[in-house]
């Protein structure tokens, strides 16, 4: 129980907070006197978490005094570090609640103290943590006691300052605890910063759908701001269903607490129109939402739109409001006008620097394609010191931009498609340069990679739906090499079998020696599956660990170990003037003659024709799959078939050897029978 009322009562409290002497809390005093490492690591973490100016606030605020020394009440205290980014006003009556709760006895929604009694939400995330609207609870922190009044009392330490929605200084009308309705009504009188409201609220009013934004309850509401409608036409747009599409019914989400892409259904969700929305945060700490049209309409086209938060977590009577730059649902930029939007401080604002960069001219490219995709590597994706170098070179940076265009409309369910029956290849803009497509897992869970000039991309965010074609953000840049040649092997599906066979045969392992340079031709895995039906015995055995000295010996032939690389170009050039171009292997040397064909050289189920590399090989003609995969120490080139014959594999009493094997062995023979006769 406390002695005394008022500021000394408060400070009696804090202070048994803070070194919990007091009968009344003789559990708590217990386990720290017992305990001498946790009651000092406990007394140094109230220390520097309990806030000088918030006491000081406590102190000076007789309502707040009041209440902790007659009623049952819950506190809120944000940390020292808190208040140090805290900008503005703090309410202290705001971290005040007029019932005491446990952590586990928080509802969804609990009343604050404030003028108005103002809701403060909240929300239980999976991994146990517990947010007061945007302010996490910080675990092990929270302190529960009895005042003199024989009143329970609970103190939560949290991470930020909670901030309620107040009206600026010139406010001619009295603004308390305000529905999203009135908020968007009154936007002109509260602190909300440089951002207006004004044409979505007529688009609203013209649409009749307030009684969307009074409804009693907890829900999310998003609402774009003025500046989202400089293109004139957009406006129109905003209908009935768009409006639906930018609130989350019975849901609150507060930022810090959300589950980041993580689809909610939207008021927009129905037969015939079906629309999600979900949050993510970029690296640099910025907050988007998207929605994504999986159903549309004539009106409403499917795909996703992205907006930047511009002010998050605003809370009101009926939820949470988040302010965002652009409206969602409504796909009416192309792809070039989408970079330039998102190009200033937005999510690709170091792509559209780069392409800049380079002249610009690829910008031109991009915008005279009527049908158009973009791999766009993300902000974060150029922070690497192998691009560096490359930016400087406008020439072959120009190439590995024109890497991440494709001229067609592909979105992800196009991926799948063709992804049917095999790894989808696609060309790029970039001449005889094509990107594969892997779709890995099932569902929701599923991931999307994409492989470009040797490099492993995942998409981050996927069908960003332009007018002329879609965006899909990316977390590398592709063609810009970060991996060694067995980095690659080992990650890439499609060279999967070359990895495995190599890593029992210890073969693999001078792949990531960086100071030497490979030319590594490695049969895809399909290549290595049409061995079986040409030698079902000896297939068999090459991927098993007691021949793995065959499997060595074989994979040894496909490895050219010189002082540089070989691309296909390279070699089609040398093979214009010589029958066998020779190259340097780790046993002997590798003879061969590469020229460039045209047709569907890749696979039977392929929709374009180019001109492509093909390998003669004593006498056998072999397709190169993907020519040129650039590795940090190296190169490969992906070929439709090993470089296999059947006299390398001579199957008897359930084993087979190489043809020089036996040559050893014979040699063996002879002289053991030589130094026979010798003796």
């Amino acid at each position: 129980m406390i002695v005394g009322r008022g500021p000394s009562a408060l400070a009696a409290l804090l202070l048994l907070c803070c070194y919990t002497t007091h009968a009344a809390a003789a559990d708590l005093a217990d386990k720290l006197r017992d305990d001498s490492e946790l009651s000092q690591s406990t007394a140094k973490s109230f220390k520097r978490l309990m806030p000088v100016r918030f006491y000081s606030l406590l102190e000076q605020n007789p309502v707040a005094n009041a209440t902790l020394s007659l009623r049952s009440c819950t506190i809120f205290v944000p940390t020292n570090e808190a208040f140090q980014r805290h900008k503005g006003p703090t309410h202290v009556l705001y971290h005040i609640t007029t019932a005491a709760f446990s952590k586990d006895q928080l509802e969804k929604t609990v009343s604050s103290d404030m003028e108005g009694n103002p809701p403060l939400y909240i929300t239980k995330s999976r991994n146990g943590d517990i947010y007061v609207n945007n302010a996490r609870i910080i675990p092990s922190l929270s302190v529960e006691l009895t005042n003199r009044e024989g009143k329970r009392q609970v103190m939560h330490i949290i991470d930020e300052v909670l901030e309620p929605l107040t009206a600026l200084p010139t406010a001619k009308t009295e603004i308390n605890n305000l529905d999203a309705l009135q908020f968007i009504q009154k936007a002109d009188q509260l602190s909300v910063g440089d951002n207006k409201l004004r044409t979505y609220r007529s688009q609203l009013a013209l649409m009749k759908k307030e009684s969307l934004y009074n409804a009693p309850g907890a829900h999310t509401f998003l609402l774009p701001v003025d500046e989202g409608f400089k293109i004139t036409t957009r406006s129109s747009l905003v209908d009935g269903k768009v409006i639906d599409g930018h609130v989350i019914p019975n849901t609150v989400i507060f930022t810090a607490a959300s589950q980041h892409d993580e689809p909610k259904t939207s008021a927009a969700f129905e037969d015939q129109l079906k629309v999600t929305v979900s949050f993510f945060k970029q690296k640099d700490g910025k907050m988007y939402v998207k929605s994504n049209t999986i159903v549309g309409d004539a009106k409403h086209p499917e795909g996703v739109v992205l907006s930047e938060i511009v002010k998050a977590n605003i809370p009101v009577k009926n939820g949470v409001i988040h302010l965002i730059r652009r409206p969602l649902m409504i796909i009416d930029t192309t792809v070039t006008q989408f970079l330039q939007d998102n190009g200033e401080n937005g999510a690709l604002r170091k792509f559209l620097e780069v392409i800049m960069d380079s002249g610009g001219a690829v910008l031109d490219g991009i915008n005279n394609l009527s049908e158009v995709t973009i791999l766009a590597p993300s902000n974060e994706a150029w922070n690497t010191s192998s691009i560096d170098n490359i930016v400087r070179d406008r020439k072959r940076m120009t190439d590995i931009l024109n890497m991440h265009i494709i001229k067609e409309r592909l979105n992800v369910e196009k991926i799948r498609q063709k992804n049917a029956n095999m790894i989808a290849q696609v060309p790029t803009v970039n001449n005889r340069t094509f990107l594969y497509f892997n779709i890995i897992g099932e569902g929701a869970d599923a991931k999307i990679t994409v492989e470009g000039g040797g490099v492993n991309a995942t998409i981050l965010q996927a069908d960003v739906a332009q007018t002329n074609g879609y965006v899909h953000i990316i977390d590398h840049v592709l063609g810009v090499p970060h991996t060694t040649v067995l980095g690659k092997l080992e990650t890439d599906p499609m060279m999967s079998d070359t990895y495995r066979m190599g890593q029992f045969s210890n073969f693999n392992d001078q792949l990531n020696n960086t100071q030497r340079r490979y030319t590594f031709f490695v049969p895809r895995d399909k290549g290595w599956q049409k061995t079986e039906l040409d030698y079902p015995s000896a297939h068999k055995k090459l991927f098993m660990r007691d021949f793995a000295y065959h499997s060595k010996y074989i994979l040894e032939r496909h490895l050219v170990i010189a002082d540089h690389v070989f691309t296909m170009k390279d070699l089609a050039q040398m093979s214009l003037t010589t029958d066998n171009v020779v190259l340097p292997t780790f046993r002997d040397s590798l003879k061969m003659k590469v020229t460039e064909e045209a047709g569907h050289l890749h696979d039977e189920y392929a929709s374009h024709e180019w001109t492509g590399y093909v390998i003669t090989w004593n006498y056998k003609k072999i397709n190169v799959y993907r020519p040129d995969v650039e590795c940090t120490n190296g190169i490969i080139h992906v070929i439709d078939y090993p470089l296999l014959e059947e006299k390398d594999i001579v199957v008897s009493g359930g084993s087979y050897m190489p043809e020089s094997s036996i040559c050893i062995m014979l040699a063996n023979l002879i002289m053991i029978t030589v130094a026979k006769f010798l003796n």
